[in-house]
């Protein structure tokens, strides 16, 4: 999807505090051969706060940044992986009453790890759908705690870190331009994260804590690890060219890569070697002090790089994103 006149207007981020992961691996909770493949130097634990609570607070900061009236909010979007404080309730309407108040309407996307990226284009779509709409709140957090939850150990490749970004996109200026936003999927692989295991009446019928990687097992032992990485490889590249293509760039032109916040062995799996990345032109110096923070890595890394890192002007950036399910997300961006 190619667009015109949207714009990163504001972004913010509510990070708790630094958890080194040596002192997991001291503790017995993080294998030690995890320090060497993944690099992970430390993640981010909150404490009382519930995830929605973090989301909240990443909204109202990222509101505040872009100046922009509450009243020009046509749209709220909250993306979340895991628990948000509460079932069966609306955690977009609180980010929306926190944040911006209104009559605009506001929805939760839950698609997994790439639920930020699928926000960010069904905003766009929806504010390119009437001139009318001039600007969307963009918010994903989530908080990966026990029992129910293994953040050093439910998936090999991340170690999972607690926290929630959000973006505002609008009309009229802002930090960066949104040149072209696209998304892929490939139903195919909705297994691969669901294994052999029946469906249940209610959650977490099948045991605490929740391990990804044993489903994953599960799904390779059917279909093989060679098959799976070509899907998976193939799905990112489609999602990246074609949203080159829209921006009108080349991979070559692209100064700058916000990356999901992955180990580094993963990482380099799946985006580094692909594309001929160099780390030193990603976010990973900074994500390996966060974690995976489910659906705001792409969120939280826009906001390092257009609040704290303040890139020069008139440069690309590729914003990355990958979800079970599958769904693999691009987009470009100049500032």
């Amino acid at each position: 999807m190619r667009c015109d006149d949207l714009y990163v207007a504001g972004t913010g981020s509510y990070l708790p505090p630094e958890v080194p992961t040596r002192a997991a691996v001291e503790a017995g909770r993080w294998p030690a051969d995890r320090l060497v493949t993944d690099r992970v130097a430390a993640i981010r634990v909150a404490g009382d706060e519930a995830a929605i609570e973090m989301a909240a607070a990443a909204a109202i900061g990222a509101v505040a940044h872009s100046g922009r009236d509450p009243a020009d909010f046509a749209l709220v979007l909250h993306a979340s992986v895991y628990h948000q404080g509460l079932d069966l309730w609306a955690p977009a309407s609180y980010v929306q009453r926190e944040a911006v108040g209104g009559s605009c309407p506001a929805f939760e996307v839950r698609q997994m790890s790439n639920g930020g990226m699928a926000a960010l284009e069904l905003a766009a779509s929806y504010l390119a759908a009437d001139p009318r709409r001039q600007a969307a709140l963009l918010s994903a957090g989530d908080k990966f705690c026990p029992p129910a939850f293994d953040r050093w150990t439910a998936e090999n490749g991340m170690v999972f870190g607690d926290g929630a970004a959000a973006i505002v996109l609008a009309r009229g200026g802002g930090l960066a331009r949104l040149l072209s936003v696209a998304t892929v999927g490939d139903g195919e692989l909705e297994r691969m994260h669901r294994g052999d295991e029946p469906f249940t009446d209610t959650p977490l019928a099948g045991g605490v804590p929740f391990a990804a990687d044993a489903r994953v097992r599960q799904y390779l032992r059917r279909v093989g690890l060679a098959q799976v990485i070509g899907r998976i490889l193939d799905g990112q590249r489609a999602a990246v060219d074609r949203a080159l293509a829209d921006a009108g760039v080349g991979l070559a032109d692209i100064d700058l890569f916000v990356l999901p916040h992955f180990g580094f062995g993963r990482l380099t799996a799946g985006f580094l070697r692909p594309f001929g990345i160099d780390p030193d032109a990603t976010n990973w110096a900074w994500s390996r002090h966060i974690g995976h923070l489910g659906a705001a890595d792409q969120f939280a890394g826009l906001d390092h790089l257009l609040r704290a890192g303040a890139p020069a002007t008139d440069r690309l950036l590729l914003v990355l994103g990958i979800g079970s399910g599958f769904t693999w997300s691009a987009a470009v961006l100049r500032t």
